[in-house]
C-alpha cells in the first residue's frame, strides 16, 4: 500500500500547478516561469507590479478571463510595447502562463 504522506505530498504538488500544466512537462514549466520572471519582468517589473507595462499581479488581473490573457500574450497589443509571442510559443504555453499569472502570488 502506498505511503499516505507521499500520496498527500504528490496531491498537494498537483493541486498547486496551474490548470493548463497537464500537457506541459516540468522542464518546460520551469522555462515558462523563467520567461515570465525575466522577459515579462523586463517590462512588467521583476515583481510583476508594473513598469513600462502594466502590473501582472494576481490582484491586477483579477476578473480577467484566461483566454483574454493568453490572446494578449500570443498576439500582443498593437500600439503598445507588448509584442506578439505567437511566433515563439504554443497556445498551450500561453494558457499555462495565463494560469500561472492568475494563480500565483508575486
Amino acid at each position: 500500500m502506498p505511503d499516505p504522506r507521499a500520496l498527500a505530498s504528490m496531491l498537494a504538488l498537483v493541486l498547486a500547478m496551474p490548470a493548463a500544466a497537464e500537457g506541459i512537462d516540468a522542464e518546460k514549466q520551469h522555462e515558462l516561469e523563467h520567461l515570465v520572471l525575466q522577459d515579462c519582468g523586463s517590462c512588467h517589473g521583476l515583481t510583476r507590479k508594473g513598469g513600462l507595462g502594466s502590473p501582472l499581479t494576481r490582484e491586477a488581473l483579477e476578473g480577467m478571463d484566461r483566454q483574454v490573457i493568453a490572446e494578449i500574450i500570443l498576439d500582443g497589443m498593437p500600439g503598445t510595447a507588448m509584442p506578439p509571442w505567437r511566433p515563439l510559443m504554443t497556445e498551450e504555453e500561453a494558457y499555462w502562463i495565463a494560469d500561472y499569472l492568475l494563480e500565483t502570488e508575486e
